[in-house]
């Protein structure tokens, strides 16, 4: 089996209500070593998926296994192989972002020179170098984003889960965490992304899922698509193709 092969997550029939279906039998397989977009009309059960994924909310049925763990029976393990990060970054105001950085690695027990390594190395690559050793509270909402998306990789995890990563981000920022992404999965990592951005998708996504009323209605490439769509140019006009089939059938 390739590396490449072996499932960094894998989704069976996954299920959540609230009043009615917002996952509903989800089966998902997200490859080792990928970038992976997953898009959708709103409420069609993107951030549902992930916050269950990532152990924030408890399914009413289905299997969810992180690098071959069972995330559901052994969630302790599964979280030290993933790193999340929301739309809404949650840092603490009153460190500094290497502060913040060095907290962060202490919880999953990095060595402690590790880890400040491992914190310069991050801020540099995100641009905030600079602002290492200023208070949190003082950031924009796009420095904030940075410095959590940083909190996330600072142990290094297998897998990293972004719900919607480059909103209130400015075009520099938001081309400093593609590229900091970019090289994580150039590396051996595994990124899944929710965007409702299509062309950041289109651009940096291996493959890209198309989810609708808790469901995945279709997967592939961008080209893979674009053949089911019947060669809709943009990702854009794929998605608005496949979306409108499935509400017809």
């Amino acid at each position: 089996m390739q590396h490449r092969d072996i499932p960094a997550l894998e989704i069976r029939g996954l299920a959540k209500r609230f009043g009615r279906p917002a996952v509903d039998g989800l089966d998902l397989t997200v490859r080792r070593g990928e970038f992976y977009a997953l898009v959708g009309p709103n409420g069609a059960g993107k951030t549902t998926t992930l916050r269950m994924v990532a152990g924030l909310l408890k399914p009413d049925a289905g299997e969810i296994r992180l690098a071959e763990i069972d995330a559901l029976k052994d969630p302790v393990a599964a979280k030290a192989v993933l790193a999340w990060v929301s739309d809404e970054p949650m840092i603490y105001d009153k460190l500094t972002p290497l502060e913040y950085l060095e907290f962060v690695a202490g919880l999953w027990q990095v060595d402690a020179n590790v880890a400040e390594a491992r914190a310069h190395e991050l801020l540099g690559w995100l641009g905030l170098s600079a602002h290492a050793h200023e208070r949190c509270e003082g950031f924009s909402k796009g420095m904030r984003q940075k410095v959590a998306l940083a909190g996330a990789l600072v142990h290094e995890p297998k897998v990293i889960i972004l719900d919607e990563p480059l909103t209130g981000l400015d075009a520099g920022s938001a081309r400093q965490v593609k590229s900091v992404l970019r090289e994580r999965v150039n590396a051996g990592g595994t990124v899944i992304m929710t965007t409702h951005i299509l062309e950041v998708a289109e651009r940096m996504a291996d493959r890209i899922g198309i989810i609708a009323h808790g469901r995945l209605i279709a997967e592939g490439t961008l080209d893979e698509l674009r053949v089911r769509a019947r060669g809709t140019a943009t990702l854009e006009d794929t998605f608005l193709t496949l979306v409108a089939e499935q509400a017809a059938a």
